[in-house]
């Protein structure tokens, strides 16, 4: 039986070797992460003038720094002088300016080349045109998002869209006031797995029943399969003896300052194209950041974040973050599970989606189409 005569209650997903295929990967890396836009740093990680991190977004190499004028800035990691790395360190601070280790071609942190040997013997160059190549940059939820793309796609009707299907408007998300949290912890995972893997593991829950017991244990719904995200503006309801969204369901903390009461003891899962998820629940909010290295390798940064309150007075965060962070793991490891089969030969058409799946066909032809180049 080929995918075109599966059953109707059936839907394909995609061949293997899109989760394998190098080729494939970069053509993603070309149509999808340096086209779209790509959540990259928090803020808050970068406070003072002259902080400084390197993110990878496709192929490239980016610098993303606090400008002596308070404004986050990005710029491609790539000194204009002769194509060297700029900052090979992935975190940093500096003084006053970047300077190249190859040649000291320097740059301020607003990007503008400031001096260069025997610079002023060259007066025609022009030290703004010459200066760090710029990458689009736009705030929100706390987070800088970046886009390659010469002319970036509307971040309204891409990445504000997603949320707002999801929740069925923008002012649900509002109430949470994610901009004004604070991260209570941070954990990175190094997973063996192909980004769409795990985008098509968070979108679904039938899977739920079977690997988490803690999840289930605090939202009841999960056991039957159907994921947060099947119905817009729905969200999981804590089971009737949970008293928080914790590795135990005891008491977490106050509810967020306007979150409203139909949103109280409910959990909402949203993913946004093409490498975030955000989790929503009454006293704290957590995000994925996905970084794609290879086809087969993908980095997740996962913040917890917290009232202002609760992190400056040192209150204990660990059972709520225990209870995603054992999700994670679980969610990670089944991924790792799947990946090497996507190269065997009773994958090379790929395998199928039950109804409750549905969202990830949707997923699926949006790759697809954004990738339309190459057809499958």
């Amino acid at each position: 039986m080929t995918q075109t005569q599966l059953p109707a209650s059936l839907i394909p997903t995609l061949p293997g070797h899109t989760y394998t295929d190098p080729a494939n990967f970069q053509l993603e890396q070309e149509t999808i992460f340096e086209q779209m836009w790509f959540c990259a740093v928090r803020g808050a990680d970068l406070p003072d003038a002259g902080n400084f991190r390197t993110v990878q977004i496709g192929r490239e190499s980016v610098l993303v720094t606090r400008s002596r004028d308070g404004n986050l800035r990005a710029f491609l990691n790539i000194c204009r002088h002769r194509g060297a790395k700029l900052c090979v360190e992935e975190t940093g601070t500096v003084k006053r300016n970047f300077q190249c280790p190859y040649h000291a071609w320097t740059y301020g942190l607003d990007g503008k080349l400031v001096a260069a040997p025997n610079l002023t013997s060259m007066p025609d160059i022009d030290r703004t045109e010459y200066g760090l190549k710029r990458v689009h940059l736009r705030e929100w939820l706390g987070y800088a998002w970046l886009c390659l793309a010469d002319e970036p796609p509307s971040f309204e009707e891409t990445v504000q869209q997603d949320v707002r299907e999801r929740l069925g408007n923008l002012d649900a998300i509002g109430n949470y006031q994610v901009s004004e949290l604070e991260p209570g912890r941070r954990i990175t995972y190094d997973v063996k797995a192909n980004w769409k893997l795990i985008i098509e593991n968070f979108m679904e829950c039938y899977h739920c029943a079977t690997i988490h017991p803690e999840l289930t244990e605090v939202l009841p719904e999960f056991a039957d399969g159907y994921a947060a995200q099947y119905y817009v503006g729905h969200g999981a309801v804590f089971g009737e003896e949970i008293k928080g969204f914790t590795i135990d369901g005891s008491e977490g903390f106050e509810r967020l300052d306007g979150v409203d009461s139909d949103q109280d003891r409910r959990y909402y899962a949203i993913t946004v194209r093409p490498q975030v998820f955000i989790n929503l629940v009454p006293d704290h909010v957590i995000i994925h950041r996905m970084f794609p290295m290879a086809a087969d390798r993908t980095i997740v940064e996962c913040d917890w974040l917290y009232a202002k309150d609760v992190v400056a007075t040192g209150k204990d965060v660990s059972r709520s973050v225990e209870l995603f962070h054992r999700v994670n793991e679980q969610d990670f490891e089944a991924c790792e599970r799947c990946q090497p089969a996507m190269s065997s030969r009773a994958y090379a058409q790929g395998g199928v989606l039950v109804p409750s799946e549905h969202h990830i066909g949707e997923f699926h032809r949006w790759v697809q189409e954004a990738t339309s180049t190459k057809r499958w």
